[in-house]
């Protein structure tokens, strides 16, 4: 398999999630705006919509979007680890997942268009909110889905990396704060980081 991904972007997750299954796989970095990958490859051949992550599953099959990326590579390479289908459990993993995807992930999205002055200010609210909606739900739970690390953790440790980049303030969440903290000592997290020369 063969994963394509820009540094610290919502490809981070899926690259956590490989290296937590185990299974072997290469890698390979995008400039997505130029839509062109290291070795000179047109992106958009890969994936038309020039986004990461894509996921070349070595069969000629070539996954997309990080929620479909993140729980394929579980169920096929590490069965029985992910909340079976059908249970409740799973459908808690769907649902953190999905609030990561489009509550929190598009919320993060327009700092990198450049908002300022008062826009700025209701975006960081509005995230604020999001945020807060995690913060709750953490005080009955180890983690996102329940009281075991899932890839919806990976996924929500790689979209509040972007607070630093957003001049927004994680620290007023402590739940939150401490979540990161264990996601961010996973060996598979520190080796994602590592590769994507992300690593302190």
């Amino acid at each position: 398999m063969k994963l394509y991904y820009s540094p610290g972007a919502c490809s981070l997750a899926s690259h956590i999630t490989l290296h937590e299954a185990g299974v072997d796989f290469t890698a390979e970095k995008v400039d997505i705006r130029a839509k062109r990958t290291e070795t000179g490859a047109d992106f958009t051949a890969i994936n038309p919509r020039g986004a990461v992550p894509a996921l070349d599953l070595g069969n000629g099959d070539v996954l997309t979007e990080g929620v479909a990326i993140m729980q394929h590579v579980m169920d096929s390479a590490a069965p029985g680890v992910l909340p079976a289908p059908g249970t409740v459990a799973r459908a808690r993993l769907a649902e953190a997942l999905n609030y990561v995807s489009t509550e929190v992930h598009k919320t993060y999205s327009p700092f990198f268009y450049g908002l300022e002055g008062e826009a700025k200010a209701k975006q960081l609210a509005l995230l604020d909110a999001r945020l807060q909606v995690i913060e709750d739900r953490l005080s009955g739970r180890e983690y996102l889905a329940g009281d075991a690390y899932t890839p919806a953790d990976a996924y929500f440790f790689t979209v509040t990396n972007w607070s630093q980049f957003a001049g927004h303030d994680l620290s007023k969440f402590p739940r939150i704060t401490a979540l990161r903290a264990k996601v961010a000592a996973r060996p598979a997290v520190q080796k994602a980081l590592q590769a994507e020369g992300l690593a302190a």
